[in-house]
């Protein structure tokens, strides 16, 4: 196994120090040093990280650790205040990504040193590996001035393990505020339809101002990002994003997650706790299935977008907020309105502006691109392994209805990750995309009756006729799908329901036959006359 280290710098910058700041005696070789000084202390490889302004004086420590380490990086962090917790999160978060893949976890065991860097910087690195973003071991080394003669143990590890630590519970506050913040950096709206052009210009008028919105649209339109778009493109995207949905908790959880509680508000409250209008405060709120809401929260949630302040379950005093809330719901709010489901007066305060995100199956034309883009997160899982899509896969894909729109389409992307080694085709696609969508009974009658032959003259001289007749005239797939069952029946019938000997005269592969078989229908109507 191979070991990194990975630590900041402590070679001090370029300028005048902090005021706070004492210089570090002569004698004290710094906390790096004094670590790769120890037996112990074998690397195969370390990375040395700065700000610019400390860039020059590190150089000089980077040449040092090349003697105890055959590979030294120093890498310049493009910050500019080292004790700007959310501006190191943004810079380091996506480093760790890096060095996991760089120093993968099957080969390399990690240190990360705790002793170099501003506190706040050591923050950023218990956030981190406490989290599970970076797998790393903390390390600690004893300071020179504390241990005037040799200490027997001057690096120790830290282990934060103990699930009572007041210091964890507020580290988990703290990941979920910055994960989130930095998830919303790469928020992206893909697609080139009209639908998707129209939204694009929409979210960039809306972001601009500071109003309420409520975005509508069925489940598994993207929604969410939609709302992550919003925020980047709008005046507080240095502030956080906070998303939570309203229709996983129940009333009184509900009312702690928003709100947060004061400690013994109410059995297991062992402390205060912030809710996530505060933890969005200067920056965006996400409320998702706003439609969810009991009675009693709706009333909570209208008087605290009223004044522009809440009380925390269980507390009396008022506290200010800056926040601009976003909310979402596939349901028909005017309709629960009437209903008396929901306040009428709450809506008005949730929709300054109203963007209602387009089903797919109005954007046909973005399925490619989508498909392209998720296929991009299987390449980057398989480690640059791609998978070509076929014309006719593509094909069913853009005849199939979409009920789960991009969610739908996003998970039989990730699925062919899984069972597809090259190439997708229309074989490989679920069932639910193969099967012949329900028509209505009537519907393409003309070309079902004329069986393999509607692909003939005679077929297409009898749709002209229906056309002219006024009856629906059969799309292409439909003609396809109709003499493809056709063919089927045939086969199947010809080999007495035998699989592979139908297969092998339509020049398919059996598993292939049998997805088809059943997508059609046609499992009883040959049974059971030969072997399957």
């Amino acid at each position: 196994m191979n070991r990194l280290l990975l630590t900041w710098s402590d070679a001090g910058t370029l300028g005048p120090a902090p005021a706070h700041q004492g210089r570090r005696p002569d004698s004290d070789r710094g906390p790096v040093q004094r670590l790769l000084d120890q037996d112990e202390s074998r690397y195969d490889a370390i990375v040395i990280l700065t700000i610019p302004a400390g860039e020059a004086p590190s150089r000089a420590l980077a040449e040092r650790a090349r003697a105890r380490a055959p590979r030294v990086e120093l890498r310049v962090v493009d910050v500019d205040d080292p004790s700007d917790h959310a501006k190191l999160f943004r810079a380091v978060g996506p480093l760790a990504g890096q060095l996991k893949r760089a120093f993968p976890e099957a080969g390399w065991a990690i240190d990360v040193l705790l002793s170099a860097g501003t506190p706040q910087a050591q923050t950023i690195w218990v956030i981190l590996v406490q989290a599970g973003i970076l797998p790393a071991r903390m390390l600690q080394v004893i300071p020179a001035a504390f241990v005037p003669r040799p200490h027997p143990r001057p690096v120790r590890e830290v282990r934060l393990d103990i699930e009572g630590f007041p210091e964890i519970r507020a580290l988990r506050e703290e990941v979920v505020r910055l994960r989130a913040e930095a998830r919303t950096r790469e928020a992206v709206l893909v697609g080139e339809s009209e639908p998707m052009r129209a939204l694009r210009a929409r979210v960039a008028r809306v972001a601009a101002t500071d109003v309420p919105v409520l975005i509508v649209g069925e489940t598994g339109t993207g929604k969410e990002l939609v709302a992550r778009a919003i925020h980047e493109h709008s005046p507080r995207r240095r502030g956080p994003f906070i998303a939570e949905n309203c229709g996983v908790f129940a009333e009184g959880v509900l009312a702690s997650e928003l709100f947060g509680h004061e400690a013994g508000a109410f059995t297991g409250a062992a402390g205060r706790r912030r809710g996530v209008f505060e933890q969005a405060h200067g920056g965006t709120l996400f409320l998702d299935e706003i439609g969810e809401l009991s009675p009693r929260v709706q009333a909570s949630l209208l008087r605290v977008l009223q004044d522009g302040t809440l009380r925390r379950v269980g507390g009396e005093a008022k506290i200010e907020l800056d926040v601009r809330v976003v909310a979402a719901t596939h349901r028909d709010l005017a309709a629960m309105v009437a209903d008396g489901a929901f306040r009428e007066d709450l809506v008005y305060r949730l929709r300054g502006a109203i963007l209602e995100v387009p089903p797919l199956r109005e954007r046909g034309g973005d399925i490619e691109i989508l498909v392209e883009a998720f296929l991009d997160e299987v390449r980057a899982r398989r480690k640059g392994r791609g998978l070509e899509v076929t014309r006719e896969a593509l094909r069913r894909l853009h005849h199939h209805p979409w009920p789960g729109n991009v969610r739908e389409l996003r998970a039989e992307v990730h699925r062919w990750g899984v069972f597809c080694d090259d190439t997708v085709d229309a074989g490989d696609l679920s069932p639910e995309i193969t099967s012949p969508p329900a028509r209505p009974a009537g519907s393409g009658a003309g070309v079902h009756a004329h069986g393999a032959g509607a692909l003939g003259a005679g077929a297409h001289a009898h749709g002209a006729g229906a056309a002219a007749g006024g009856e629906r005239l059969a799309t292409l797939a439909e003609a396809v799908e109709s003499a493809e069952r056709a063919a089927i029946a045939r086969a199947l019938d010809a080999h007495q329901g035998n699989i592979s000997r139908a297969a092998r005269a339509l020049g398919i592969d059996r598993n292939t036959l049998k997805r088809k078989r059943a997508a059609y229908g046609l499992g009883s109507a040959s049974a059971p006359r030969g072997r399957r």
